[in-house]
């Protein structure tokens, strides 16, 4: 049995950091009428900022009369708000109507567009409606909130009724929220999807994207509006190629689906198309995810570092399909769209049947799945597994061989540290019976920390 000890995951989950930013500008009666911008600072590593101005808009001003006093307030101060990103690029504009906004990838106060809060010169547009002749001070506060790392769960593989679906995307999007999921990818077969045509439903995010679909393979491209112009049917590898590429020059995230499904294999060559990820686990488990699972194994022996992904293929609920099964669990900065791309790109995720299925942690040192250790410095792996159930059995698996480290006899969970003996790779499976008298099969596939003799910097 591997002893367990205690286990430290504040190096996984973040907490949250806020800072602020204090400013007072001065505007003087001279400038009534005219429009003009203060700079500021955006930090790095900003998942979203408030900003707020206060001015005297209406002071109060006293005057006695014979049975008391009146107390005029007179509107004498009126000052427009807007806001430029780093790029220059107009982020919004409220005129005097809101005294505070929020800006985040994901969300937006009403009037401003949700952007990814990129670090630099920003500038706050004021507009001098309506100045006193004293002149006025604003004063400004900026609130940073920065990311954090959390634990996001989401299917990246969804049909609507663009193609082969029977949902919208909102109905789609509605009922992955009510299934437990965080976020949703709508890949549509050949139909590309628009972010900015989206509906805003609260937790959760949606990505743009489209299943690329051949009669010699299909792949989705997630994360942009337009992967490629040039209309999807290739009849040549060099056509197949282009729009590979274009789709990865323009930052899609590329996925291979299902590679070895009957009805529509990968059978273009991946060696000579640019992909971020294999897609081990489409729907329900079975044999055609196992072989996935086998290729994907082979790759890693061979010292190929390719991350796993995974999604329900979901076009309408049936007895063995529903949204989330399975479920792609990332560990992501922030809730936007790229931080969930760029987590996914890094292998900084695991695969669980559901969304209410086991959990995984694994950490080398400061090191999380997806990531490169020197082995000579780092010789173990910490774990820890939530959601266990009776009869499950977890397997660690490496470049040589696979190793039972524990069997439930009840239901729990664990906090295990394991020695790595040899440079290569570790990620670890978790296997269950899911009906009595059925074999086991994979409940959760976690992706490998790397342990190499030599790094190169």
């Amino acid at each position: 049995m591997v002893p367990v000890t205690s286990f430290d995951s504040s190096h996984i989950i973040g907490s949250d950091k806020v800072d602020k930013l204090d400013l007072t500008i001065q505007i003087e009666s001279s400038q009534q009428g005219n429009y003009f911008t203060q700079p500021f600072m955006m930090p790095d590593n900003v998942e979203s900022f408030s900003l707020s101005y206060q001015y005297p808009r209406r002071p109060e001003i006293e005057h006695l009369i014979d049975q008391g006093k009146f107390i005029e307030e007179s509107e004498v101060n009126i000052i427009d708000l807007g806001l430029l990103d780093s790029a220059g690029n107009q982020v919004g504009a409220s005129g005097s109507d809101k005294l505070e906004i929020t800006i985040s990838e994901v969300d937006a106060t009403p009037g401003y567009l949700p952007c990814r809060v990129q670090p630099g010169e920003w500038r706050i547009l004021f507009g001098a409606y309506k100045i006193s002749k004293e002149g006025v001070a604003v004063k400004v506060q900026v609130r940073f909130i920065y990311k954090n790392r959390r634990l996001l769960k989401g299917d990246l593989h969804t049909h609507t009724l663009a193609s082969d679906g029977v949902h919208t995307v909102e109905e789609l999007a509605i009922k992955a929220t009510r299934n437990g999921l965080d976020f949703l990818a709508i890949t549509d077969h050949n139909q590309m999807s628009v972010k900015d045509t989206f509906p805003h439903i609260p937790g959760m995010t949606i990505l743009p994207g489209v299943e690329w679909t051949h009669y010699l393979g299909h792949a989705n491209f997630i994360g942009v509006d337009h992967p490629y112009d040039t209309p999807f049917f290739c009849n040549t590898p060099e056509e197949v190629r282009e729009r590979f590429d274009t789709a990865h020059e323009r930052g899609a995230l590329i996925t291979i689906n299902h590679p070895f499904e009957e009805i529509a294999r990968f059978i273009l060559d991946m060696n000579q198309l640019p992909f971020d990820c294999l897609e081990v686990w489409n729907g329900p488990m079975r044999e055609s995810n196992l072989r996935a699972m086998g290729l994907w194994q082979q790759l890693l022996i061979s010292g190929i570092k390719i991350p796993i992904s995974a999604g329900s293929d979901y076009h309408r609920d049936t007895p063995f399909i529903f949204l989330g099964g399975p479920s792609l669990c990332v560990y992501s900065l922030s809730t936007g769209t790229s931080d969930i791309l760029e987590a996914i790109r890094k292998g900084h995720s695991f695969i669980t049947f559901a969304p209410n299925g086991p959990t995984l942690q694994m950490t080398a040192g400061s090191s999380i799945m997806g990531e490169t250790v020197h082995w000579p410095d780092v010789k173990e792996v910490e774990i820890k597994l939530e959601g266990l159930r009776a009869g499950d059995v977890v397997n660690i698996i490496t470049k040589t061989n696979g190793k039972t480290i524990l069997e439930t006899k009840t239901d729990g969970k664990a906090e295990i540290h394991y020695p790595v003996v040899e440079p290569g790779f570790v990620r670890l499976e978790v296997l269950r019976a899911f009906l009595p008298g059925l074999p086991r099969l994979p409940a959760l596939i976690g992706n490998p920390i790397y342990f190499e003799e030599h790094i190169n910097n």
